[in-house]
């Protein structure tokens, strides 16, 4: 095979790679169930989540383009605990399980207003069947 033959055969496999991967990836959005009420710290939750983070994580934390679902078995309590919520908020996260890109502080969310957040993100999560598992790797 010719140099510019093997030249064409690689650029063509990077354009093949390169199409498939951004085809394969799609943001996940779920159906969210709503709790028939939700507690008065949740409550308050779910007006600064709407606030604060529905704009990447979606109404209700149902996902968009810009952000994951929080209402999704990978954020469980067992594999994502409070702490991990309240550290996302305060410095925010490297990208790790989706193909989101990182994701910024938050720093305009006090420790008060975030434990809101996560009782409201909780509340719904729990509706929706999404309990503690025990994380192993």
């Amino acid at each position: 095979m010719s140099q510019k033959n093997k030249c064409l055969t690689k650029i063509a496999v990077l354009a093949f790679v390169m199409s498939t991967a951004s085809a394969a990836f799609s943001a996940e959005t779920v159906n969210v169930k709503m709790p028939k009420e939700l507690t008065a710290q949740a409550q308050w939750g779910a007006m600064a989540f709407d606030t604060n983070c529905a704009a990447c994580h979606g109404k209700n934390g149902s996902g968009t383009d810009s952000g994951p679902p929080l209402i999704h078995d990978t954020y469980n309590p067992g594999h994502h605990g409070d702490e991990a919520f309240y550290r996302a908020m305060n410095s925010g996260v490297q990208q790790h399980h989706w193909p989101y890109g990182n994701m910024p502080a938050q720093t305009q969310i006090k420790p008060d207003l975030a434990k809101k957040i996560v009782k409201f993100v909780r509340e719904v999560q729990q509706e929706n069947g999404i309990v503690f598992k025990p994380h192993r790797m």
